[in-house]
This record gives structure tokens, C-alpha cells and sequence, in this order.
């Protein structure tokens, strides 16, 4: 593995000749000989690249790029190394209200960079307009904002991967695990102090040793894109915990280094595949960090405003689909290149397995809404690097139509609010949720089985780092997000969430029963359900967020996993569930069930039941007091038909005590909610005893059936 070099002599930088260079790749390539510098920009005048000391201080040359091919400009610097630290200056028209804001007092990351250090130091500098002028964005700021900029540095990114091979684990297999690079590290007791909040230390043996017994396949990792800390929240004392805000589509983020070297990011990978877990980004390309026409000038705004983002008003404003102030513009060629280059960098030299992308319907809106068929989808669909990953949306964002689930093509998974949604609300008791829950159990299949897409096509939670912790939603009524500086004012508000009479901690025997029942049935119901199952790290062991749904600033002991006071037999029973789910195929496949006879025994694939064994009537489906939902799962009936695969019956009672009545055969009850060690019980009969408010599984061999 190899760290960056640094640049030995600086003080000969200023004295370095350009020479027309090449157009491809974009950004900083070095080649033996020098650096390539390769930057797009449709409108600017001139660009130069500007070279500075090894501490970013001091800006030691200012080279203009003497070639430019069509919209791309290019220039060699021989003798140039990697390690070197470097920014952009674009020159050309300052007039906002036709959509151009090049300022070349600015300094700008180069959007290829492949890695960034330093951090943003706000200042009124940073932005192109001059802050407090009557004339607001319309005004011209000519001070120079290098100071307060970070600096892309010329990468190498060479590593020995020591023949590492990605898992490739098949989508009915995966249980996804939604983690947070430092709050997943930051008070583990068993990573070394130096590595916690870092690669390294979420690819330690401790952390890895905990994702193999709860039999996660894939750690689906928040954004590790470089990104910034907005400037309201540094006037709060607050930091972009969760990290929406990208200013460096290559860059992995500083802050998770430890030695500031993107071989750690690789060393991380590269340990995971080796222990057969996958490594699934979460990535921001619907927005930047600049924000609005009132924000920075940090580098897409001042490279190509115009192009690299969606504008309205004659070009003076931007599009705000996101919700964050601007739309990237992924209908521009060059704009849509560099998402697609981003990603393929992130597989290649990465080795990275799979994305998931951050209010995906931005990055599918055409000049009419949201496209199935639109340029982005097209084009990853059919790229031969990025068709074979997994790919999930987040299929909704803030711009009109923009809930768009079940609406994405194969081969894209979806995260599937209405499994969160329906299954909190069917265990909270709420009126008439049999028939949600029959869905959700199903895969959705009324949203996602069209267009020769798989059951595995939803991915299915019960929390996520978005919304109240699992532990939080049987602890709360009320979110409080008070630390968050906006009068609790930001966050969902349908939480579908209870506290069983007192809000928060209470040292009630009873109530945490209650609780502790209820959290085995969600995350059972999770678990029993056709999809991919995705578990928030820290919901395993009880982590609390003490009712903050919205802790994207919190980062602090508010979000980070408190393992000193991990929940041990939860941990165990989720770990039960998950080598259930394995043992029996019939709760994950890949084809949806509709009740249709089996060829080899004409028995449907799919079976509803009542507690007294037969079959619900519409009546039973319309009655909103109906709170006990039976099924049988069966192998698929259009799947090649596989001998030896047992039967899986399941209880989900939302009511009160009773009999329920078995189906024909021999059974042995493998999962009862209200049993913490979630152990096996014996059956006799044709019919078991039922308690309240739990979740049964009940299992018929193979030979019985």
C-alpha cells in the first residue's frame, strides 16, 4: 500500500512549464513523467491550476491550462508529483442572472480529485457575491479565498489488493447494515483508541467479529464522500454528522483517516471482503454543498455554474428538488460523465460492491418530471462496470411528483418506506393493518412486481439512520430534537411510534417488558419478510438516540453506538432471527409468492389462515379489530421446483391470548417473541398456545411435509 508522496521541492513549483497535455482522464494524473491536469468548463474564459506549499498555505504557482479540447482543459506540468497539493481558478462572465458566476478570486476543488485535505474555514471570502450588499447575489466579491479552502492533492492510488475478490453475495442472501464510520467505532471498547471514528477501525477485528454473528453480508456505509460542515451549524458548535453535503465526488472524507491516506479506505475494504461482507456506499449526486445562489463558491458554482446545475429564473436560481438549495444537472453530458466516472472509480480502485443513492428521483428527473427512462438510469443500467453491483434508490425526493417507489427499473432495490411504516403501525395496534402487513410480509409485491423485477427488489426496514432509532420508537411519542438548534422544528413527525405511558427511560419492570416484547416483533417481522432485510447498526444492541429523529448534527454521544450499555440478549436474538432467515430459504426468495399451486404437490406457494386455521374472508380482510395474521410459506411455484425444503408457518398477533390452530403436518415452533432466547419450544397436537402481542414461527421438516 502506498500513501501519497509528498512534493520534495516547492519552491521550484513556481518555476514549472505547461505543455499542452491530454483531455482524458479529468483531474490529476500522474504519469511518470508529471501531472496531467485535465477540467471541464463549457464557459470560462481561461483556467488555470494553482500550485501551493505541502501545508496549503501558501500558493507557490499560478499555471494557465494552455490546451482546450471541445469544453475540456488540459496542460501537462513535467516533473510534478503526486502528493502535491493544488487548486482551480476559472475565469469568465460574472452575471448571475444569465446563470454564469465565475469569479477567479476564488479558489476551487477540482471535482476529479481524488483526494482533499484540510478543512473549510467559513468566511465571507468563500462566497463569489459580496455578503451584506444591497444588491445580494447580483454583487461581485473580489477577495481571494484560498486561505479558507481546503486543497486537492495529486493522488496515488495504487494498492496491493492481494488478489481480493468482491463477495458477490446473491440479493436473497443480503442482510444489509446501515452504519455510520464513526458512530459505529467512537465508544467501541475493543478498537483501538486511535483507529475509532475511522476505516481502519470499522474494518478492526472487534467490529468485524460483530457484523459474522449477526450474519450481515453488507455494510451499507453513510456518505464517505468529502464533505463539509454548513456554516449554520458551525455557529451552533454542531458538525454534518451524517455527511449530505459532497464537495468531492472521489475523495473519501479526511475526517475517517488516520493517517490521511486513501489506502485506508482500501486497506478497509479489502479486510471486510476477506471476512465475505460486501461494501455499499451512500452517495449524495442529487446535490453539492454549495447550496443556493447565497451560498459558497467552492467548485462546480465557479467552475461551469450553468452546466453543472439546474437553474430557474433565467439562471439566476437554482432548482431545489433536494431540499438543500440546488439540483446537480445530470441531464448535461459532462455532468452525468462525472457521476458515472465517480462511480466506476469507486468499484475499480475502490472495490467497492453496491450504492445507494441519496433522493434518487432527483437524479432521474428529465425536462418532464421523473423518468424511468432517463439518461442516468439508462446509462448505469447498461454500463458494464456498474450493471453487475447492487444498486438501491432512496425513491423519493422534495420536488413535485417526486415519491416515486416501486418506480425504478431492474436492476435497482428500493428502500421501502411503507414497510417501516405499515409494520410500526400494525404492532402499535393501529386499526385495520392486517392487510398492510400481508404486503409488506410479500415483498410489496403491489409495487414492485412489474417489469420482471424480483422480490428482492424492496429493501425493507424498521429504522434507519433517518427517523427514531428501534429502541427509540418504543420509547418516544414525541421526537426531541431540541439539541439541534431549530426548536424541534426538523424531523418527522409521523413516527408511528410508543411509549407505553412514560416517554423515554423508566426503570418500570413492566413497561421496558412491553418495549423489549414489542422491538423482538418488529425487527421479527423484518426479518420474516420477503426483501432484503436492512438492520441501522446499533438497533441490535438497544442504542438510544434519547428520541432525536433527526441527528444529522449530533455527533456526539447522541448518535454514537453506546456499547458499554449493549443489550447482550438482543444482540443474541437478532442473531437467532438472522440464522433463521438462512436456514430457511422460503422466508427470502427471490420470485414472488401468489398463492399458485405447486406442480410436484399442488400446493400453493402461499397460504393465509386465521388462528382457527382457515382460510380469512374478505369480511376478516375489511375488519379493522382483524390483529392476527397467519401464512404458510411454500417454495415459489415457478421456481425450479427443489426437493427437501421445509415449510415455514408464521403467527404475527397483534391481540390478545388464544389457540391457534396448525396446519396439517408435524411442527415444531422455532421462534416465539415472548421467549427472549427466542429458543426453539415443543409442540403437541394440532394446535399451540398463543400469548399476547408475539410473533410465532413454526417449522415442518423437509420429510413431514
Amino acid at each position: 500500500m502506498n500513501a501519497s508522496r509528498p512534493n520534495r521541492a516547492p519552491d521550484r513549483l513556481a518555476h514549472r512549464r505547461v505543455r499542452t497535455g491530454r483531455s482524458w482522464p479529468l483531474g490529476a494524473t500522474f504519469d511518470g513523467a508529471g501531472v496531467n491536469f485535465a477540467v471541464f468548463s463549457a464557459h470560462a474564459t481561461k483556467i488555470e491550476v494553482c500550485l501551493f506549499s505541502d501545508d496549503g498555505r501558501k500558493e507557490l504557482a499560478r499555471l494557465e491550462l494552455p490546451e482546450r479540447d471541445g469544453d475540456i482543459w488540459n496542460g501537462h506540468v513535467e516533473g510534478l508529483l503526486p502528493g502535491t497539493r493544488y487548486g482551480i481558478r476559472a475565469h469568465g462572465p460574472y452575471d448571475p442572472n444569465a446563470g454564469y458566476r465565475f469569479n477567479h478570486n476564488k479558489l476551487l476543488l477540482d471535482p476529479y480529485a481524488r483526494q482533499i485535505v484540510g478543512q473549510l474555514r467559513w468566511s465571507d471570502a468563500l462566497m463569489g457575491y459580496r455578503v451584506g450588499h444591497p444588491s445580494g447575489d447580483l454583487s461581485f466579491d473580489s477577495r481571494d479565498s484560498a486561505f479558507a479552502m481546503p486543497k486537492c492533492v495529486v493522488a496515488d492510488t495504487t494498492f496491493d489488493w492481494g488478489g481480493d475478490h468482491p463477495p458477490q453475495v446473491p440479493t436473497r442472501d443480503s442482510l444489509i447494515y446501515e452504519a455510520h464510520v464513526k458512530g459505529l467505532t467512537a465508544l467501541h471498547p475493543d478498537v483501538e483508541p486511535g483507529l475509532r471514528g475511522t476505516f481502519m477501525g470499522l474494518s478492526s477485528d472487534a467490529v468485524i467479529e460483530h457484523l459474522l454473528k449477526l450474519g450481515v453480508t453488507a455494510i451499507e456505509l453513510l456518505p464517505v464522500h468529502t464533505f463539509l460542515d454548513d456554516r449554520f451549524l458551525e455557529a451552533r458548535r454542531l458538525k454534518n454528522y451524517w455527511g449530505y453535503q459532497t464537495i468531492g465526488f472521489f475523495a473519501p472524507q479526511p475526517r475517517y483517516m488516520s493517517q490521511g491516506a486513501i489506502w485506508e479506505f482500501q486497506a478497509m475494504v479489502r479486510r471486510l471482503h476477506r471476512a465475505g461482507i460486501e461494501v455499499i456506499l451512500d452517495v449524495v449526486y442529487n446535490h453539492s454543498g454549495e447550496g443556493d445562489e447565497f451560498g459558497p463558491t467552492l467548485s462546480f458554482r465557479g467552475l461551469d455554474n450553468r452546466s453543472y446545475y439546474r437553474l430557474a429564473g433565467g439562471g439566476r436560481h437554482y432548482i431545489n428538488d433536494t431540499g438543500t438549495g440546488n439540483t446537480l444537472n445530470l441531464s448535461h453530458p459532462m455532468v452525468l460523465r462525472m457521476v458515472m466516472d465517480s462511480l466506476r472509480y469507486w468499484v475499480e480502485v475502490m472495490h467497492v460492491d453496491g450504492f445507494r443513492f441519496d433522493l434518487a428521483s432527483a437524479l432521474a428527473r428529465g425536462p418532464n418530471g421523473f423518468d424511468p427512462g432517463t439518461a442516468f438510469l439508462d446509462t448505469i443500467r447498461q454500463d458494464p462496470v456498474l450493471s453487475h453491483v447492487k444498486l438501491i434508490a432512496e425513491p423519493w425526493d422534495v420536488g413535485p411528483g417526486g415519491y416515486r417507489l416501486g418506480s425504478f427499473p431492474h436492476p435497482f432495490h428500493e428502500w421501502n418506506d411503507l414497510f417501516r411504516d405499515g409494520v410500526r403501525k400494525f404492532w402499535k395496534g393501529d386499526k385495520g393493518m392486517a392487510p398492510d402487513l400481508a404486503k409488506r410480509l410479500l415483498g410489496s409485491a403491489e409495487k414492485f412486481d412489474h417489469s420482471g423485477r424480483p422480490a428482492t427488489a424492496s429493501v425493507n426496514y424498521v429504522a434507519s439512520h433517518d427517523g427514531f432509532t428501534l429502541t427509540d420508537v418504543v420509547s418516544y411519542v414525541e421526537k426531541h430534537n431540541g439539541a439541534n438548534g431549530e426548536n424541534n422544528r426538523d424531523g418527522h413527525n409521523a413516527n408511528h411510534s410508543d411509549n407505553f405511558g412514560v416517554e423515554g427511560p423508566t426503570n418500570d419492570p413492566a413497561i421496558n417488558a412491553a418495549r423489549d416484547l414489542r422491538r423482538r416483533n418488529l425487527i421479527a417481522t423484518l426479518f420474516l419478510s420477503q426483501g432484503i432485510p436492512m438492520l441501522l447498526a446499533g438497533d441490535e444492541v438497544g442504542n438510544s438516540q434519547s428520541g432525536n429523529n433527526n441527528a444529522y448534527a449530533q455527533d456526539n454521544a447522541t448518535s454514537w453506538i453506546d456499547w458499554d450499555a449493549a443489550d447482550s440478549e438482543f444482540q443474541r436474538f437478532v442473531a437467532r432471527l438472522s440464522a433463521l432467515r438462512r436456514e430457511y430459504p422460503v422466508l427470502s426468495q427471490r420470485r414472488f409468492l401468489h398463492g399458485q399451486p405447486r406442480e410436484k404437490d399442488g400446493r400453493p406457494d402461499l397460504e393465509w389462515r386465521r388462528i382457527d386455521g382457515k382460510e380469512p374472508v374478505p369480511a376478516d380482510w375489511n375488519n379493522p379489530d382483524f390483529r392476527t395474521l397467519c401464512v404458510v410459506f411454500r417454495e415459489n411455484a415457478e421456481a425450479p421446483q427443489r426437493r427437501g425444503e421445509a415449510t415455514v408457518f408464521v403467527v404475527f398477533n397483534a391481540d390478545g391470548p388464544g389457540n391457534v390452530t396448525l396446519p396439517e403436518g408435524r411442527w415444531v415452533c422455532a421462534l416465539d417473541t415472548t421467549r427472549p432466547d427466542g429458543l426453539p419450544v415443543p409442540v403437541k397436537g394440532s394446535s399451540a398456545q398463543m400469548p399476547a402481542n408475539c410473533t410465532m414461527v413454526f417449522i415442518r421438516p423437509a420429510e413431514a411435509g
